[in-house]
Parts: C-alpha cells; structure tokens; sequence
C-alpha cells in the first residue's frame, strides 16, 4: 500500500519529477577545465552550510564493497583521488574506476567536445590533478567540505553555462534497464524487470545507504531459492517511482514534510486538484511551517477555515480524494516504518476539525501566538520549551491522536500537569491540552467549556476558580501573588487542607480593597462555595480532577481580564 501510494504520487507528479533513471542531485563543487584538459578554477555550487544547488543528473549507482562510478559525478575519492578518510592507495583505486568510466562514455561518443576535455584531463596523475587544484583560493573550503552530503563533484567547459553530467546528449548514451529476469511487479502488477536492491532513500539521523525496502542476504526469509529482491519482485520503473517521489518529497525544500525529534512525518493526497492541493499546504502550515509573521495565528485560522470548507462540502471533494501519512524513523541500516495511515479526505478534514475543536479555549493575549500546531503542543510539556527533551515516543503518540481522532496520551497529559507544577505557570497552550484530553475521554464527567462555566459543579473545577479569585483579591491588594507560588500544587491536589488557610488570608487582604471591589469578589467567592459539595472541601483529587482544577483557575483568570476589556 505504501509503495503504490508513493508509486502514484510519482505518476501524478512526473511533470516536476526527474525522468526514469535520473534524479536532482546536489553538487558542491564544479571543477571548471579548459579545451586542453587543465584546471582552471572551482565554482562553488553550496547555497548554505547544509545544501547545495541541485543538478538533473543520471541516478546514482548502489554500492557496497565494491567501487563503482557515478555518471560524470561523484565524491572527491572517485573524482580526484583525495580523501580526508582513506590512503592513497584506496583513493587510486577509487580513482582509477571513475577514469575508466570516463573512458567508457569517450569510446561511446568521441567526437563530443565535453569529453574530449575529460579525457585530457584524467591523462594526468592523482598527484598533477591536486597539485593544479591546490592553487585555487577555493581549496579549503572543498578540503574543509569534503564529508557532507553535498559533497560531490562534476565538471564544467570553460565558456559553458552547463555542467557535463547534466547535457542530454551525454544522458542518453546508455539506457538505465538492466537484462534481468522479467516478473509481475507487486507494485504495478505489470511485468518488467526486477530489481536485485533498491536506491537508498536517506531520511535525517539515518546512514546514507538507509532503504524503506531491503532484504537480509541469507536471513532464512529468501524462498523458492530466490535472493534479495527477487523474493518481492519490484520491477525497475515502479522501484525508480516510488524511491524517486519519496526523495523528492524528503529534500530540504520539501512543503510535504515535518521533522519532529527523530521521526520524519509525508504527508501527501491522492490527487492533485486544488482542494487537496491545498490541504497538503495546510498541514504543512500546521505541522512543519516554521515562520515569523504579522499575525501568526493567521496560518492556524486559514487552516480551520480550510478544512472546516472541506468537511462541510463547501469545497467539494470526491470519494475517491484520499490522504496519506508515512511516518518514518532511522533505524540502524534501514528505515523504520513507525506510522501509516490511507484516510478519506473529508474524514480526515472531519478528524482535524475535531481536533480544533478540542484544543480552543479562550485566548486573552494581545499577540494571538498560535497553539494548536504540533510543535507548541510538545514545547509546552517539555523542560525550558525544548522539543528535544520530550520522550521520544511521545510525538508519535501525540500525531496518531490527532490524525485519528483517538484520545491524547496520558503521557501528554501527566507531563503537561507535571510542567504546571514545576514551573507554576499555566500557560493557554496547557490548558487546552487538558481540556483536549479530558473532553476525549471514553466517559467524561463533564465537557469542559471554551470559556468559563459558571455551571460546571466538578469539585475539582470549582476549586481551580476559587483559587484563582483569592489570588486575584492579592493582587489587586498587595500587588503580588504569593499564594500561587506558596500553595497552587498543594491547592490542586489537598484542597481540604489548603483552602482554609487561604479562605481566611483573603479575608486581610479585602480589606485593602474599595467598597465596591470587596462587595463584587465577596459575592463571586460566596457563589463558587455554595457549589462545593456540603462535606466541605474534597480532602484528595484524582490527576483527572486536578486537571480540571487548573482548567477553572485559567477560565476564571481570563474571565477577569474580559470584564477588565469589556469595561474598558
């Protein structure tokens, strides 16, 4: 399902896609050589410390132990004879096979300008080419780069405006097909020649060789005396589809991605037309945009309004418009499938409506941040904001929740209550966590509003509101809030034991306050106790109730700053 998926996208995106048996591959340096073969100069092709310009070339070969060249390009070893990591012995032999290959395509095309140069140029030795090549202001810069992923090298005609491995009539020398035995493809289901391994499809934290599909040589899994591929048949242009659209959409540009921790999140739909197009922009939006605006909480409402259209058939959809989710983790030598899911797209704008749903709560701040996008959610649970220092199975835990419309984990909820506890801040952000994990329970007690409910009896609920107008009533008289620092944790969790000691410092400090202020908190303090059960304060409340305690106090929170606006 997955390949067919991926095999698809390839297919509805061709037009944008390299062609069968190329690929976009980033290309650092460019050695610039004249008519007679001799180094003139580099280029530097790096657009910053992590990419460089990207060039159409033919795909890259698959390695092992033994060297084989690329087409016209490759890494300095194969190119030059130099490595920081080898000898000169292991670099010649690198060499010598990349000049062989030049040899190979001079025989195939001898009348070619380009080639005629390449030629001359590998007349020299190893030693002669880095000689000339030391000369050049750029040398360290190429000698400090040498182990990045952009790390590889091709030529360039003095005079040209093109490198060699990208011009078609040297593109077209030889065919990319292979000989091998024709088969059904479990991809296509048509019959073609098969594979013996797949490209490598490098996603972050994982070995440059990493592939979605491999298998063990002599694992005890081969059968019927098959071997490699050839125990799942995967014909040559399905394999080059979907290796081709998985890189594509894993390159650094990529808007059908999202990074969180060690995991890489694809995202992508079934179709191309405009609604999918731009619901795969919204997730993007959500998830994986990371940029400064006038108003960041612009990107969230645009994204509710889209999906909100879709799932009520105001952006008309068909039945078969799908979306997909590959989530995908490094995992040794290949790649871990951690998360897949194929979903309808108006189930899935439903699943993400519901979503928004669950996590609104009011909002009192001036700048409006947005809260809802993935990377908010963790920030807010882990120590000093990183994302880093969360568990590393709680962002897949987090992403299924939200994509299928399940509960939140109680990881999610029991570190957000740990977090409030710890730093005595309840921010909007962990207080629509809880509202959202507790609203999706099997069997809430009671849904928690957007805003305050003055009709919400919880005992945990009411607490968090009392608390919140005794620490009001200091403010306003003293300035200062210490019963928050001195007695929220043992407040949410004891109340019995807490709340008449605070009850009755209240009591000195309304005395601080004008006539009109003590008889309005006096009469709010006297509505949320008439509500408190007749035993008095509950002596214990369960984590659930203490979430819910902390959700009253913010609801009454704000609920000052709204009267404060509205009398404004």
């Amino acid at each position: 399902m997955i390949l067919k998926a991926l095999y698809d996208y390839y297919e509805r995106c061709k037009e944008k896609l390299p062609a069968f048996g190329l690929e976009l591959k980033e290309i650092g340096f460019i050695i610039v050589i004249d008519a007679s073969g001799r180094f003139v100069r580099f280029e530097d092709k790096r657009i910053d410390k992590k990419r460089a310009q990207q060039f159409l070339v033919k795909k890259h070969v698959g390695r092992s132990s033994a060297p084989v060249a690329n087409f016209l390009y490759d890494n300095s070893a194969y190119v030059f004879g130099y490595s920081d990591k080898a000898d000169m012995d292991t670099c010649r032999k690198y060499f010598e096979v990349f000049k062989k290959s030049v040899d190979e395509i001079y025989d195939a095309l001898p009348g070619n300008r380009d080639l005629q140069a390449l030629n001359l140029f590998y007349r020299q030795t190893p030693q002669e080419i880095i000689s000339s090549m030391k000369s050049s202001p750029l040398w360290s810069e190429v000698e400090n780069n040498l182990n990045k992923k952009y790390s590889n090298f091709s030529f360039m005609l003095e005079g040209d405006d093109r490198i060699v491995a990208e011009k078609e009539e040297l593109l077209g020398i030889w065919d990319c097909g292979t000989s091998s035995e024709k088969q059904i493809c479990l991809v296509s289901g048509k019959k073609e020649s098969t594979v013996e391994t797949t490209t490598a499809t490098m996603i972050p934290g994982s070995q440059a060789t990493a592939k979605l599909v491999s298998f063990q040589v002599k694992s005890g899994y081969d059968s019927y005396g098959k071997e490699k591929g050839g125990n799942a048949p995967i014909g040559e242009a399905s394999e080059f589809a979907y290796t081709t659209a998985l890189n594509y959409m894993l390159s650094g540009d990529s808007r059908n991605k999202f990074l969180i921790g060690n995991r890489t999140y694809l995202f992508w739909a079934s179709s191309g037309n405009e609604v999918c197009s731009t619901a795969e922009e919204c997730i993007f939006s959500l998830f994986g945009a990371n940029t400064a605006d006038d108003n960041p909480n612009r990107q969230v409402e645009q994204v509710q309004k889209v999906f909100k259209s879709i799932y009520s058939g105001v952006l008309q959809t068909s039945l078969d418009d799908k979306f997909y989710i590959l989530g995908l983790a490094p995992n040794s030598a290949r790649i871990a499938v951690v998360y897949w899911a194929e979903i309808e797209l108006r189930k899935f704008a439903e699943i993400i409506c519901r979503h928004f749903d669950d996590m609104e709560i009011i909002d009192g701040r001036k700048e409006k941040k947005p809260y809802m996008g993935l990377r908010s959610i963790l920030s807010a649970v882990a120590l000093d904001g990183k994302q880093s220092e969360v568990s590393p199975n709680l962002p897949d835990a987090v992403v299924k929740s939200i994509f299928q419309g399940t509960p939140y984990p109680y990881t999610l909820y029991a570190g957000c209550i740990r977090r409030i506890r710890a730093e005595q801040s309840l921010t909007i952000t962990r207080a629509a966590i809880i509202k959202a994990y507790l609203n999706r329970l099997d069997n809430p007690e009671q849904k928690i509003d957007i805003m305050l409910d003055k009709e919400n009896k919880n005992q945990g609920y009411l607490c968090g509101r009392l608390f919140a107008v005794l620490e009001k009533i200091q403010e306003e008289a003293n300035n200062q809030h210490s019963i928050r620092e001195r007695y929220m944790n043992s407040a949410s969790a004891t109340p019995a034991m807490v709340f008449p000691t605070i009850l009755n410092l209240s009591c000195h400090h309304i005395e601080k306050l004008n006539e009109g202020r003590t008889v309005q908190f006096e009469k709010l303090k006297q509505e949320i106790v008439d509500k408190i059960s007749a035993d008095g304060f509950p002596a214990h409340l369960d984590l659930q109730d203490q979430g819910r305690f902390f959700v009253g106090y913010y609801h009454q929170r704000q609920d000052f700053f709204e009267k404060k606006a509205e009398n404004n």
